[in-house]
């Protein structure tokens, strides 16, 4: 039996002698330049399993001649760039809200890093921009349940509300109808009276009966935290009714659950975690959102002889 094979009668080609409906199967020899890639990469594998990491082990993996990681370079990367912004960041945590209202560099700062911090831990609960959700306050108005100056802003950052910090921003609303702390027809009626009081009564149209003996109910057990025309106290933490911001809600609906279950977000403390130029900048980051409310100006010094105005 011969071993030569079949030669391609047009190309003078060697045949595999594979054949499929009459075609027959060319052996034509791979492309040099196809081979030396091919050969050229094989090499260039070895010697990165040589120098990198590369094979996993049943308790790690190889290190590699150059003892490269790419974690421990991305850490080196962020010391370095922290150790970069540092000068800055102090600057900032001793500044007052003059000095930074004054000072555009520092300005600018404060709110590149500001927005950096937001995005990476706040921005899950608060939204895109401070745009909020039912149960987290929007960031992005002028509506303070604590206060909205810089200075009433970093606090509750530092402090947080209903945390585990010793000086957390801590109010809590009863749960008037889960507690049983009024009944049924008289949460409705107080629920009428807060629409009639706040600027959604067009909107919602409150029944006018229910709203006045809701208002009686509202005087014994509401006005305390409230006040009595609904305007909110901001050293208690209660929120205004006069206005159409609702933080669970705006629909009667909402509204009368909150009266009957009384329900309380929990913010966390960041004073563990950042340093006094972070929340600076955090705060100034959010303080600018809604346009906050300007700091107190400092109280003025007593005129002299020498500044008093003449007589």
């Amino acid at each position: 039996m011969s071993d030569k094979r079949e030669r391609d009668e047009i190309s003078g080609t060697e045949t595999t002698g594979h054949e499929w409906d009459g075609l027959k199967e060319l052996d034509t020899p791979l492309p040099r330049w196809w081979l030396y890639v091919f050969y050229g990469s094989i090499l260039i594998s070895i010697v990165y399993w040589v120098l990198m990491p590369a094979w996993p082990l049943a308790n790690g993996y190889t290190r590699g001649t150059l003892n490269w990681s790419d974690r421990a370079n991305v850490a080196a990367d962020v010391q370095s760039l922290r150790a970069a912004r540092m000068p800055m960041f102090e600057r900032l945590g001793q500044a007052s809200a003059e000095t930074i209202a004054a000072d555009p560099e520092l300005q600018e700062f404060a709110r590149a890093a500001g927005e950096s911090v937001f995005g990476d831990n706040c921005r899950t609960c608060h939204g895109a921009g401070g745009a909020g959700a039912p149960g987290y306050p929007v960031l992005a108005d002028d509506v303070w349940i604590w206060g909205g100056t810089l200075a009433d802003i970093e606090h509750t950052l530092r402090v947080g509300v209903r945390s585990t910090h010793p000086d957390t921003r801590m109010s809590q609303m009863p749960a008037f109808g889960r507690d049983g702390l009024l009944t049924p027809a008289q949460v409705s009626d107080v629920t009428e009276h807060v629409i009639s009081i706040s600027s959604a009564r067009d909107r919602l149209a409150p029944d006018a009966g229910a709203a006045a003996r809701g208002a009686i109910v509202y005087a014994e057990q509401c006005a305390l935290c409230h006040g009595a025309t609904g305007a909110g106290d901001r050293a208690q933490g209660a929120p205004s009714l006069a206005d159409d911001v609702w933080l669970y809600g705006s629909e009667r609906a909402d509204i009368r659950s909150q009266i009957e279950l009384g329900r309380g977000g929990v913010m966390p403390s960041w004073e563990a975690r950042f340093d006094a130029g972070t929340l600076r900048a955090l705060a100034y980051y959010v303080h600018e959102l809604g346009g906050g409310e300007p700091d107190a100006p400092p109280p003025a010094a007593p005129a002299t002889e020498a500044s008093a105005p003449s007589q």
